[in-house]
């Protein structure tokens, strides 16, 4: 039987359940590696979900996620991962004032506030203080047309993460 976990990993944090029955027992606090939509991202166990969350008298979400659908836990994290993320943290800070400068060289109304790389180093997470809208899709295609990889851009608003609207 999978056991759900709850954990919250990125720079700007999310929070998703994995499948942790390959590592389990787990403990709140240990720090996990886990492939999210972004990638392979290093995060932190924040609780076991409780069953009772699973309750039907607490209604039926619009998306029923089984416990199999679930993503799993990759692996606790190693010594040589947590100094991995360190590594990469250091580098996402000296690459800032360069991305800044792009920003304002291409002319795109966005205002810079973050940027974080995946575990894998596959792909760098630009978060910016914006909407979606033309300016943050500008800056992917001048960055991948640079030659510079793969770029996510994140809008993030006062409320969080500024999702994809439902179509």
């Amino acid at each position: 039987m999978p056991t759900e976990i709850l954990v919250r990993y990125g720079t700007i944090p999310e929070v998703a359940r994995f499948d942790a029955a390959e590592i389990a027992p787990i403990q709140r606090g240990e720090m996990v590696l886990v492939n999210t939509h972004r990638g392979m991202q290093l995060g932190e166990v924040l609780d076991p979900v409780r069953t009772s969350l699973r309750d039907p008298t607490f209604g039926t979400p619009a998306v029923q996620e089984t416990a199999e659908s679930l993503p799993k836990v990759i692996r606790r994290a190693l010594e040589d991962d947590l100094a991995a993320s360190r590594a990469l943290r250091v580098e996402a800070e000296q690459e800032f004032g360069d991305w800044q400068q792009r920003i304002i060289d291409w002319n795109l109304e966005l205002e810079l506030i973050d940027l974080e790389w995946t575990f894998d180093r596959k792909k760098l997470i630009l978060y910016v203080l914006n909407e979606r809208g033309p300016d943050c899709t500008k800056l992917a295609l001048q960055a991948a047309a640079a030659g510079l990889g793969i770029i996510e851009v994140q809008p993030v608003n006062a409320d969080g993460l500024v999702t994809v609207p439902a179509s």
